[in-house]
C-alpha cells in the first residue's frame, strides 16, 4: 500500500502505514498508533499504574517537606497533598483522551500544537526531567539492594558506599529490561506490585502501632512565622505538589493509548491516584514521627528506616517488596516517556530499545555526582532528598504551560478531531514548527525567569505550575486563531 489512511473501528482510530510514512522521516513503528487488539488496559490496571507509581520513597517524604520547606503544619500538608493530586485529575484525563482515542504516545500529540520538528523542544524538557526522576529512583534502588544483600553478609555489608554503587547498577539494569520488553511487562508489573505496595505499608503501620499517637502527630504546628498568613504557604506546597505529577499530566497518552475505552482511563485514574498518594504520604508523616521510638532517631524515608530493623529476614522481606516498588514506579514513570521523547527526534535511527538504553544513561550521568560521592571519590553537601526537594517548583513552571496548550488546543482548536495521517507526514496538515505554541509556552518562561531574577510578580514563579498552565492556555488559544488561517492556507500550498 502506498498511500497511508486512518481506519475508525468502534470509539477508537487506527492507521493502516502505507510507504509513504514507512519511507519517512518521522514514523517508526514504536511510535505508531496502537491496534485495537493492543489496547488491553482496563481500568484495574491504570488504577494498579497509578497504586505502583505513587507507593514511592518520595511519596513517603512529601509529608517532610511540606512541613519543613514550605511552612505547613502536618494536617495541612496532608490536605495539601490531597487536593493537588484532586487537581492533577484534570490535566490527567483530558491529555489522555487523544491518547486512546488516537492511539498515539505524547511526543506525536504535541506535533499538533508545537508542530512536527518543534516537538522536539518540549519532549525533551520532559525526557529531561524523567531522567533526572529515574536517577533519584534508582539511587534509592540501589540502597534497598545494597541493605538487603547487606542483611544476608557482612562482607557485603563492608562494602559501605561502594555497595551502594554497586546496587544503583543492578537496578538500573532491572529497571531497563522490564521497559525493553515492552508495554505488557509494564503492565505485569503495575498490577503485580500494586498488592504488595499495599502489604509494605500496612506492615509499616503495624510496626508503629503503640510507638505513636496519631493525634499528636496530626496536631504538631506549622513551621512558619505566627502572624505570616496561610494562603501564601498553602498555595505554594500545591504548586509543588502538583509539580510532583506534573510530568505525568503531559506524557499520560503514553499509556492510554493502551486503554480499552475513555471509561476505563478515567475511571483508573480517580480511583488509583488520589487516595493512595493521601494515604501512602500520611504514613510517611506517622513513620517518620515513630521513627525515633522505633530507631533511636529521626528517619525520613523508609528504606533508610527499615534497613535499621534488628531482623535480617524481615530486612530482606521488607527490601525485596521495596526494589518491586521502586521498579513499578520508576519503569512507568520515569522511563517510557523519555524513551519516546528521544525517539520523536529521530524516529528512523532510535527505536524503543535504543531509546532505553539513552534514557538509563543520562540517567546515570545526573547522579554521577551521587555516584562518585558514595564511592568516596568526591565531597558533596548536595543531597539526593534536598535536590528533589527543591526542583519542585522550578520545573513544574515548565511543565504548565505545556499542558494548558496541549489541552487547549486539543479540545478547542482541533476540536478532538486530528489527522492522524499527517502527524507522522512532512507534508502534511501540521507545519514544522507551530509558532502559536512556542509564543504560549516561551512568554510564562519569560515571566517566570523575571519573577525569579527581578522579585517582580513573585506569584507568577511561586505558583508557576498554575499561572503557567493558565497563561500558556489563554495565549495559545488566541495565537492559534490568529495564525490558523495561514496554516490552512500553508498547508494547502
Amino acid at each position: 500500500m502506498t498511500n497511508s489512511k486512518p481506519v475508525k473501528v468502534g470509539e477508537f482510530y487506527e492507521l493502516e502505514v502505507g510507504s509513504d510514512l514507512k519511507d519517512g522521516t518521522f514514523y517508526n513503528d514504536d511510535l505508531a498508533p496502537t491496534q485495537v487488539k493492543e489496547r488491553t488496559w482496563n481500568k484495574l490496571n491504570i488504577a494498579a499504574l497509578w497504586v505502583g507509581m505513587a507507593i514511592c520513597v518520595p511519596t513517603y517524604t512529601l509529608g517532610g517537606v511540606l512541613t519543613a520547606y514550605f511552612g505547613l503544619s502536618v494536617t495541612e500538608a496532608l490536605i495539601t497533598i490531597l487536593l493537588a493530586n484532586v487537581v492533577l485529575l484534570l490535566p490527567l484525563t483530558l491529555n489522555a483522551f487523544p491518547g486512546t482515542k488516537y492511539g498515539i504516545p505524547f511526543p506525536v500529540l504535541l506535533r499538533s500544537s508545537f508542530g512536527i520538528v518543534g516537538s522536539n523542544v518540549p519532549c525533551l524538557i520532559r525526557g529531561i526531567v524523567a531522567c533526572g526522576w529515574f536517577g533519584i529512583q534508582t539511587m534509592f534502588g540501589g540502597l534497598a539492594i545494597h541493605l538487603m544483600l547487606s542483611a544476608l553478609s557482612d562482607g557485603w555489608a563492608s562494602l559501605g558506599g561502594v555497595g551502594e554503587v554497586i546496587g544503583f547498577f543492578i537496578f538500573w539494569a532491572m529497571n531497563i529490561a522490564v521497559v525493553i520488553k515492552g508495554s505488557e511487562s509494564i503492565k505485569w508489573m503495575e498490577t503485580m506490585a500494586a498488592p504488595l505496595l499495599l502489604v509494605v505499608g500496612l506492615g509499616l503501620l503495624f510496626w508503629a502501632t503503640g510507638k505513636v499517637s496519631l493525634g499528636e502527630v496530626l496536631s504538631v504546628p506549622a513551621n512558619r512565622p505566627e502572624d505570616a498568613g496561610f494562603m501564601g504557604y498553602f498555595f505554594g506546597g500545591l504548586t509543588a505538589m502538583v509539580g510532583f505529577w506534573a510530568t505525568l499530566s503531559l506524557n499520560i497518552p503514553d499509556f492510554s493509548r493502551y486503554a480499552k475505552s475513555q471509561k476505563d482511563q478515567v475511571i483508573g485514574q480517580i480511583v488509583g491516584l488520589p487516595l493512595t498518594m493521601f494515604l501512602f504520604a500520611a504514613l510517611g508523616v506517622i513513620m517518620t514521627a515513630a521513627s525515633p521510638a522505633l530507631v533511636g532517631e529521626t528517619v525520613s524515608d523508609p528504606v533508610s528506616l527499615i534497613g535499621k530493623i534488628d531482623s535480617p529476614f524481615w530486612v530482606v522481606i521488607a527490601m525485596v517488596l521495596i526494589i518491586i516498588a521502586t521498579i513499578s514506579t520508576n519503569t512507568a514513570a520515569n522511563v517510557v516517556s523519555p524513551t519516546n521523547d528521544f525517539q520523536n527526534i529521530a524516529p528512523k535511527y532510535i527505536n524503543n530499545t535504543r531509546g532505553v538504553l539513552l534514557t538509563g544513561l543520562i540517567g546515570v550521568l545526573l547522579m554521577g555526582w551521587e555516584l562518585l560521592k558514595k564511592a568516596g571519590l568526591l565531597e558533596s553537601d548536595v543531597s539526593v532528598e534536598s535536590m528533589y526537594s527543591n526542583w519542585l517548583l522550578g520545573y513544574s513552571s515548565l511543565l504548565g504551560p505545556i499542558a494548558g496548550i496541549m489541552i487547549v488546543d486539543y479540545f478547542l482548536i482541533k476540536g478532538q478531531d486530528l489527522d492522524l495521517v499527517s502527524l507522522y507526514s512532512e507534508k502534511g496538515a501540521y507545519p514544522m514548527v507551530n509558532y502559536a505554541g512556542f509564543i504560549a509556552f516561551l512568554v510564562p518562561v519569560i515571566l517566570t525567569v523575571i519573577a525569579i531574577t527581578t522579585g517582580f510578580m513573585s506569584w507568577f514563579y511561586s505558583y508557576g505550575w498554575f499561572t503557567g498552565a493558565a497563561a500558556g492556555a489563554v495565549i495559545y488559544y488566541f495565537a492559534a486563531k490568529a495564525m490558523q488561517p495561514q496554516a490552512v492556507a500553508a498547508a494547502a500550498q
